[in-house]
């Protein structure tokens, strides 16, 4: 059972998650927060497994918040929830910590997808507005291209590959197809890279590839030629 919590200053938004997810088989709805600081509250009185959490709050945003659950000893997985697909917030929500951002006009099948996603450890980020928003803040940045890339030295030219996949948002099964890999494989090199690259998940680590400049065309052009 996925025990969720609902963080949204607004009641009815709240409301309307909360009947989406209780409505849901293998989820929980066992915490509302109206701000961040409710938010830490409840996450530290309840075990939850994945948070949905708005941007713009009152007391304590989203941002923030993201980042001090991240830090509890028994951290949630964060969905930051957000209307604005271009806002630079919602990238500093990622960077955060959080495992992915959805609008709030999501089709609701998708919201229970990226619960699910989230909780098993992927990323789920909305599709068009993710990549929009990425490069957009990522773009011709040299200092942090040149930081990015001295972390990339950490990883073997096989690990490139796994990175350079998952940075397009590739789940494990897709990775060990297009690599000729077993997905056990896929799965232990995932965590060799999040913990060279310094990184606590792969929404943090598909950001530090593009920083880099790593595309997915040279691993798969290299596994074509092995």
């Amino acid at each position: 059972m996925i025990h969720a919590m609902i963080v949204d200053d607004d009641a009815l938004v709240r409301l309307g998650l909360t009947d989406l997810l209780d409505g849901a088989p293998g989820i929980e709805v066992v915490a509302q927060a109206a701000d961040g600081l409710q938010a830490i509250e409840q996450a530290t009185a309840h075990r939850v497994d994945v948070a949905l959490v708005d941007v713009r709050m009152p007391r304590m945003d989203g941002i923030t918040a993201t980042a001090r659950l991240r830090a509890l000893p028994h951290p949630p997985r964060v969905i930051t929830l957000t209307t604005f697909d271009l806002d630079e917030y919602v990238y500093n929500a990622l960077a955060a910590g959080a495992d992915g951002f959805l609008l709030k006009d999501t089709d609701p099948a998708e919201i229970l997808r990226a619960v699910h996603l989230v909780a098993a450890g992927s990323a789920m980020l909305h599709p068009n507005a993710a990549r929009r928003l990425i490069d957009r803040y990522h773009a011709a940045n040299q200092p942090r291209a040149i930081a990015a890339r001295a972390h990339l030295d950490k990883l073997t030219p096989r690990e490139r590959d796994v990175l350079a996949l998952l940075a397009e948002g590739a789940p494990n099964a897709d990775i060990a197809t297009r690599l000729a890999m077993r997905e056990s494989t896929v799965k232990a090199h995932v965590s060799r890279i999040l913990a060279a690259l310094e990184v606590t998940n792969r929404v943090q680590a598909a950001l530090l590839a593009r920083d880099a400049g790593l595309t997915s065309w040279t691993a798969e052009g290299r596994n074509h030629r092995a």
